[in-house]
């Protein structure tokens, strides 16, 4: 028998063809189906959601980074701001313990509200970290990027994904949540609360969703919103599609009394 001087390749196997401007539509799709099919079988309800920056330190860190710097390591300054805000990576961690912990303990469900994050370091390390503690199953939604955005170690194996598409990413976001937690962050954190509350607003989420913007001190001085009531361009009902809060304790209750009351006793998948 003459040996062939090549072998055909699949359509499905073809790296180049997958990879191309042609196949776009494909992996776009990918990052809808294989994600969907995962959450199924892992049997993935629902998720509360935590934003929050990839910079901030844990508490034990923080306080390192500044021992060294009174030793003439770094900058002092600089150190100081990063333990103050390592209180954000704290509170995270412990309010994903507390709501993970809620979530186990009620009776006649099975992966309710599970703690979802995106799935890098910093505040999203913090809450992946506190479900872990908990022994809960977490979810972490990562983005390929060039900085700041490896895979923290905390995420449940199952439920680590990364994405190359934003929208699809913000998709997995939303479609499961039933609450969102914004804690303090950057760009991509002020990015991904004002397209939560702009889908709430415009009615394109429809669920009852809670969304809680964490850390007074932080975002009553990076986000002033009262002048866009002032200017019109937004109605002042708009501004109650949030809560603002400060505390764990107060975001706990809040969360759980609206999943208890909007979900739970409503009965809704």
């Amino acid at each position: 028998m003459n040996e062939s001087r090549f072998s055909a390749i699949k359509a499905y196997k073809n790296e180049a063809f997958l990879g191309s401007r042609s196949a776009r539509s494909l992996r776009i799709l990918s990052e809808y189906l294989e994600p969907a099919s995962r959450f199924d079988e892992l049997r993935i309800r629902d998720t509360i959601v935590v934003f929050g920056s990839a910079r901030v330190l844990p508490r034990d860190k923080a306080e390192q980074a500044l021992a060294d710097a009174r030793a003439g390591r770094g900058d002092v300054a600089k150190a100081e701001k990063a333990l103050a805000m390592s209180r954000y990576y704290e509170d995270a961690r412990e309010l994903s313990y507390r709501l993970t912990e809620w979530s186990k303990s009620l009776e006649g469900t099975e992966r309710r509200f599970v703690i979802c994050s995106g799935g890098g370091p910093g505040i999203m390390e913090a809450a992946n970290r506190g479900a872990s503690e908990a022994r809960g199953e977490n979810i972490g939604l990562n983005i390929s990027l060039p900085f700041e955005q490896d895979e923290n170690p905390y995420i449940t194996r199952r439920l680590a994904f990364e994405f190359h598409y934003f929208f699809m990413r913000k998709f997995w976001f939303s479609y499961l949540a039933k609450a969102f937690v914004i804690m303090p962050g950057g760009f991509g954190t002020l990015d991904e609360f004002m397209e939560v509350v702009t889908l709430v607003q415009t009615l394109k989420i429809r669920k009852k969703v809670a969304i809680v913007l964490y850390g007074t001190d932080f975002w009553d001085k990076v986000l002033s919103l009262e002048p866009l009531v002032d200017y019109g361009t937004i109605s002042r009902e708009d501004l109650e599609l949030f809560h603002r809060s400060n505390s764990v304790d107060d975001t706990y209750e809040f969360i759980t009394d609206w999943l208890r009351r909007y979900s739970l006793d409503a009965g809704e998948a």
